[in-house]
């Protein structure tokens, strides 16, 4: 742990707030995360922060879990626990008042106008994230490379993405990366 409950604290109070801005899952937060954890709070480095990214994406259930990995690096399984609890409580109260006020207002021009204006606001945090991820990643050529093959596999080919991730990670394996 890096300083005791004080870093406990910054924890919850960081991820708490932050679960109410990411709109669209935790992966719309990447940046925001990578900016606290990494140069504001000097927690992680860039290479650390691209792997605890990897590793959230590897495993099964929701991209939520980077937030467990970030304060189990931080702070151990208490960290872990710290920053789950605050990444997801917020948020599942704030999504129970919402969803009920928003059955009450289905028909409504309003709520159909919020709904339609959420979509380009999701997709533009999505695509900041992947900025993100792709410039702390991308430490040379091949990663470029490997970065740019995937993305164009998953526009253009129906492949399952398990496959970049062997193809990426036999390179790996290989040295080459």
């Amino acid at each position: 742990m890096k300083d005791g409950n004080g870093t406990l604290v910054t924890l919850a109070a960081f991820f708490a707030i932050m679960s109410l801005f990411a709109i669209g899952g935790a992966n719309s937060a990447v940046p925001e995360m990578h900016r606290y954890a990494v140069d504001v709070q000097h927690w992680l480095t860039d290479p650390e922060f691209s792997e605890t990214f990897a590793l959230a994406q590897l495993t099964p259930g929701p991209n939520v879990i980077i937030v467990t990995l970030i304060g189990y690096h931080v702070a151990g399984v208490i960290g872990g626990l710290v920053t789950t609890l605050a990444m997801c409580g917020p948020t599942c109260l704030f999504a129970y008042y919402v969803g009920r006020a928003s059955d009450r207002f289905k028909g409504a021009a309003w709520h159909s106008a919020l709904s339609r204006g959420l979509v380009p606001v999701t997709l533009g945090l999505l695509a900041s994230s992947a900025a993100v991820i792709a410039t702390t990643s991308d430490y040379s050529w091949l990663a470029v490379a490997i970065t740019a093959g995937t993305a164009i596999l998953a526009f253009f080919v129906r492949v399952h993405p398990l496959w970049a991730f062997a193809a990426a990670a036999a390179l790996g394996c290989a040295g080459l990366v």
